[in-house]
């Protein structure tokens, strides 16, 4: 009996040592850190956040995940209840996103902020505050991704339309045409190299041209030249064009005195001949008329009105 009691005795006591033990531990590593509790709004998917997980502000730990409800105001939408330290940097433009960390997918809350400077966003278990939720890297790679298959579908079913039977023929087709274009192109160089074998003397033959132009020039401003010095003799003082211009103007000074003195009586000279010459026309007439009046004289003019013996005409 008595070692029986000494053992239950011992039993006892070994209980009370590992409860004391297990109270003290948790005495000595109570948090004693002061949090005030945040609130986290979202529509948002949130894989692989579960309560106890870990609040960062830019990769810094400053609070724990408390609880995550349905929100009993707004149906759909998500609270996730935070604990986070005093003292942290938490606000007015603080904002949250999910963290995962490396490939467990266990996901984490990150807090970052838009600015720094702004005024601190306190919160009290009487008004507790929200933070907004922004999409994360996961989410913009899951809306992008999608953004991007519909495009792929859409460029395959473009590949499809241009990969077809009647656009696969034309695209045979023109590489055909390529092929017999290569094969002319590379039978051109052989066309042509009797040309080029004909260019040195061509060359050649074109130096020689050029020596007769530039001859042919040198000609010509040689006797550009010499019509130069030709205009200058001509038009130097006493040349040709000064003594031309003297005879010139003597020859108006003789015109001059023509008209004065010689043309009058010219003029008088030829007045007195074609009133002779009238006279003649008449006697001609008149011999041929009556050749007898060489003979026998001219008749006797008949008088006229007003004269001795006039008979006036009856009717």
């Amino acid at each position: 009996m008595e070692n029986r009691s000494h053992a239950l005795m011992t039993g006892f006591f070994t209980i009370a040592l590992l409860v004391a033990a297990v109270l003290v531990g948790l005495w000595l590593n109570r948090d004693r850190t002061e949090t005030h509790p945040y609130e986290i709004v979202t529509t948002q998917t949130i894989p692989g956040l579960n309560p106890q997980a870990t609040v960062r502000y830019r990769g810094l730990e400053i609070g724990r995940v408390d609880d995550i409800v349905f929100d009993p105001r707004v149906t759909g939408q998500i609270l996730i209840k935070l604990s986070i330290d005093e003292g942290a940097p938490v606000t007015t433009t603080t904002f949250a996103t999910l963290g995962y960390q490396g490939v467990t997918g266990i996901a984490f809350i990150q807090l970052d902020d838009e600015r720094t400077g702004s005024p601190l966003l306190a919160s009290d278990n009487g008004s507790v505050k929200r933070i907004p939720l922004r999409p994360g890297l996961l989410d913009q790679l899951e809306k992008r991704g999608l953004a991007i298959l519909e495009k792929t579908e859409r460029i395959t079913e473009r590949v499809n339309d241009v990969l077809s039977k009647e656009n696969t023929d034309k695209l045979s087709g023109a590489i055909d045409n390529i092929g017999k274009a290569a094969e002319a192109y590379a039978a051109i160089p052989q066309q042509l190299q009797p040309t080029l074998a004909r260019l040195p003397a061509l060359e050649a033959k074109f130096d020689q041209t050029m020596g007769s132009v530039k001859g042919a020039a040198d000609s010509i401003q040689h006797t550009a030249n010499n019509y130069n010095r030709l205009a200058d003799s001509l038009q130097a003082p006493g040349g040709p064009i000064e003594r031309a211009a003297t005879a010139i103007d003597s020859l108006g000074g003789v015109t001059s005195d023509l008209e004065l003195h010689t043309l009058p009586h010219v003029v008088e000279m030829a007045d007195e001949a074609k009133t002779s010459l009238r006279a003649v026309r008449r006697t001609v007439n008149g011999l041929g008329d009556r050749p007898q009046s060489i003979l026998f004289g001219a008749p006797t003019p008949e008088p006229g009105p007003g004269e001795p013996g006039f008979v006036p005409p009856t009717k």
